[in-house]
């Protein structure tokens, strides 16, 4: 692995950290009970935003061509994996382990 990708994977992964901790404390719950709903999110908005679009792209296609009449070449839907995608379904399984764990009782609940 290059020293640039895991650059951009530590920066990601801290970014990460912090937005979830702050979400955290805004709604009074414990880091780790969030981990796995802001890790669905993270690796949700980076692959719709590393992808070609795939159908939104292909229904505003479809609606310039309806509306020109020109038809326009369309592209295959393409993805490229890249690090702060790897890092999101890191942190995304991480927070699965931990959400588990607390489901199952296997991590006490919070003492009030």
């Amino acid at each position: 692995m290059r020293s640039k990708n895991l650059i951009i994977m530590i920066v990601a992964f801290i970014v990460e950290v912090l937005i979830s901790y702050f979400i955290a404390s805004f709604f009074s719950v414990r880091f780790i009970e969030i981990m796995f709903f802001t890790g669905i999110a993270f690796a949700g908005g980076s692959f719709y935003f590393s992808s070609s679009g795939g159908a939104m792209t292909r229904l505003f296609t479809s609606q310039v061509s309806g509306q020109t009449g020109i038809i326009q070449k369309r592209e295959k839907f393409t993805y490229q994996l890249g690090p702060i995608f790897i890092t999101s379904v890191i942190f995304f399984l991480i927070g699965l382990v931990l959400f588990l764990l607390l489901v199952w009782g296997i991590i006490p609940p919070v003492e009030v």
